[in-house]
């Protein structure tokens, strides 16, 4: 009998790929989305430059930055989000600022950096766009405003790829206020995302529910005791149901005032805390969203706190078991601000908004263990594994103890490709990892 186990006892290693240093840009405060070519793409905030008001960048997987277009006001000024790659290729993004009214604006850009403008916001349509797009089904982009509306406190809109604009909902405060995050599209072709403030007399923030006709439920309001103020977006688990993070209050065991939670929320909007942050080693004010990782666990990153007050990225259970993956000490990065990514080799990428050789802050690849797989084939078993493991080794145990793996003489390791075990093995159990030294 020959069985598999994934690997034990492994640390996730921190590698910073870019430290912005102005020329490059710098502060960036969105995450990365990769290309179908393979590349990151991202925004930084600014270049603090007279003249300059933040860039589009390029990076290969190995960390090589390619600055793609830079704002300078009139075209928008100051990205805060993210990109979406749309169905035609080229990407879609939103500035904070800028544009004909300063006021912010939509843009679409080519692979290759050349950028236009699609829509100036005015302030009556919405104003200050601190969220990234979303393409829904029906092939028009989805976004938010954090101003601006009938009622000065933020909207929803849908786009064309054209740049035609439709608001479809005004936020007046008691149905929410100032949404800052990504809309998510649910499986019932509805979208559902969150508002920082707003909702009921404790006017913590709401989770709310709107049709593409734009017709807004409430879905929830936060009053603190749940966690409050909410400023990132929701995403949809693969078990059907809504995970988000708040970035204030909530109370875990033993009660007490604590720095933001994350929590599971049903279709219907019952809401389940699945874990409050207390500022110490596992972090504080989780101002980003969530993501599902390929092992079915979420990843996410908070603001300060963990080992060296700079910020942290943890991994969290679905019943809410948090552990501390990375703290970053200033030097290789301080204050996550964006979602993680995972790459297509597996790992997690990601931006902090300062530290790194300037201060600027950074571009980082968090490498995760490799997935070693097992097929049976007539008495036979073929393991395979991924080509980015070097530092990884082959181990074989005859149990599960943790003193009795050992490095395997007869498979190769640190090597990409595939082994056949045979059943002419004398153990009557063998077990295989990839395991790497701390």
């Amino acid at each position: 009998m020959l069985l598999l186990t994934a690997p034990v006892g492994y640390g996730q290693t921190l590698t910073t790929l870019v430290s912005f240093d102005l020329t490059n840009g710098a502060s960036p405060l969105a995450g990365l989305v990769q290309g179908r070519d393979g590349n990151f793409y991202g925004t930084t905030a600014q270049l603090f430059s007279t003249n300059e008001l933040g860039t589009v960048f390029k990076m290969t997987p190995a960390g090589a930055l390619t600055t793609l277009t830079t704002f300078y006001g009139t075209n928008g000024a100051n990205p805060r989000a993210g990109l979406v790659q749309g169905n035609d290729g080229n990407f879609y993004g939103t500035t904070a600022a800028g544009g004909a009214f300063n006021c912010g604006t939509v843009f679409t850009m080519t692979p290759a950096g050349v950028l236009t403008t699609l829509v100036s916001f005015d302030g009556t349509n919405g104003a200050d766009l601190e969220a990234c797009l979303v393409q829904g089904n029906d092939g028009s982009f989805y976004g938010t405003t954090a101003t601006g509306g009938a009622f000065n406190c933020g909207t929803v809109f849908r786009m064309t790829s054209t740049g035609g604009l439709t608001t479809l909902v005004s936020f007046d405060g008691t149905n929410g206020a100032e949404p800052e995050a990504c809309l998510v599209q649910g499986r019932d072709g509805n979208f559902y995302g969150t508002t920082v403030l707003g909702g009921d007399s404790y006017s913590s923030g709401t989770v709310f529910m709107v049709t593409p006709s734009g017709t807004l439920t409430n879905l929830l309001s936060f009053n603190g005791f749940n966690g409050s103020n909410p400023c990132a977006g929701l995403i949809l688990g693969s078990d059907g149901n809504f995970y988000g993070t708040t970035v204030n209050a909530g109370t875990g065991p033993g009660g007490g005032h604590h720095y933001g939670t994350v929590f599971m929320m049903t279709p219907s909007g019952a809401l389940t805390t699945l874990y409050a942050f207390t500022a110490g080693d596992d972090g504080g004010d989780s101002q980003t969203g969530l993501i599902e990782g390929r092992d079915g666990n979420f990843y996410g990153t908070t603001r300060f706190g963990g080992a060296n007050a700079n910020g942290t990225v943890f991994k969290i259970t679905p019943s809410g078991m948090l552990t501390t993956l990375v703290s970053f000490d200033g030097t290789n990065g301080d204050e996550p601000l964006a979602d993680l990514t995972q790459g297509s080799d597996g790992h997690f990428y990601g931006t902090t908004y300062g530290g790194g050789m300037d201060g600027d802050g950074t571009i980082f690849r968090i490498e995760m263990p490799p997935i070693l797989s097992a097929v049976p084939d007539r008495g036979e078993l073929l393991l395979s594994w991924p080509t980015n493991n070097v530092g990884w080794t082959m181990q074989t145990a005859t149990d599960l103890g943790v003193s009795n793996w050992a490095d395997s003489s007869e498979l190769p390791a640190t090597v990409a490709g595939s082994y056949v075990v045979t059943n002419g093995m004398t153990n009557a159990i063998q077990f295989f990892r990839l395991h790497r030294s701390q």
